[in-house]
């Protein structure tokens, strides 16, 4: 008798599964990066707003707020950073336990038989599996949270970078390079918003 093959839909949603956490772990990577690149312009910002004196008070002040933005940022996504670090485990662990439910099944199909120990078996799987279910859901509930958490910062973060770019118009000068500065907060603050998206819309497993 041929040995039962696992169930080919069990392996095709257990690597949809895997790919959905790879996903968020590559966003919250790529946001972490950005973060750290924000926290660099920011003081790059506040120096060259006290070569510029008087003329970009206000300028260093939302700078120095944006250095604060970026670093909130970076507790945020590491702290999302940490929520998913396990979950490929949890995820593989779902998957593990539907392939042998499907290898069992079919092992007392095959049979036609009773098979020794078959319901004890599938009890403590089933068991197993709504365990890691369980913790995958209240994990996809706290990432949605932090999620939508994080979207509000990074709100805070967009109007302080337009109030910089309306600070730079007086930097004398120094208004340029306080101008692409700003500019350059813009840009990077809506690639965080695109990435934040993304994440919203992921799920660590379907219902």
């Amino acid at each position: 008798m041929n040995a039962p093959q696992p169930n080919l839909h069990v392996k095709a949603r257990g690597s949809s599964e895997l790919a959905r956490i790879v996903r968020v772990n590559e966003e919250i990577k790529a946001i972490v990066a950005t973060a750290f690149r924000i926290n660099l312009m920011a003081l790059n910002a506040i120096f060259l707003a006290k070569r510029a004196g008087n003329a970009a008070l206000g300028f260093g002040v939302l700078s120095n707020e944006l250095r604060r933005f970026a670093q909130d940022l970076t507790r945020n996504m590491s702290s999302l950073r940490d929520m998913t670090s396990g979950s490929v485990g949890s995820v593989t662990g779902v998957v593990q336990y539907q392939r042998n439910s499907a290898i069992l099944a079919e092992a007392i199909r095959l049979s036609g038989e009773g098979v020794p120990g078959a319901r004890e078996a599938r009890r403590r799987g089933a068991a197993r599996l709504s365990a890691q279910q369980g913790k995958l859901r209240a994990l996809d509930i706290r990432l949605r949270s932090a999620v939508e958490e994080t979207q509000q910062l990074v709100e805070l973060g967009g109007v302080l970078a337009r109030s910089a770019k309306i600070e730079a118009a007086y930097g004398g000068t120094f208004s340029p390079a306080l101008m692409q500065v700003s500019t350059d907060f813009a840009e990077v603050i809506a690639q965080i918003k695109r990435s934040l998206e993304i994440l919203g819309k992921e799920r660590l497993v379907k219902d």
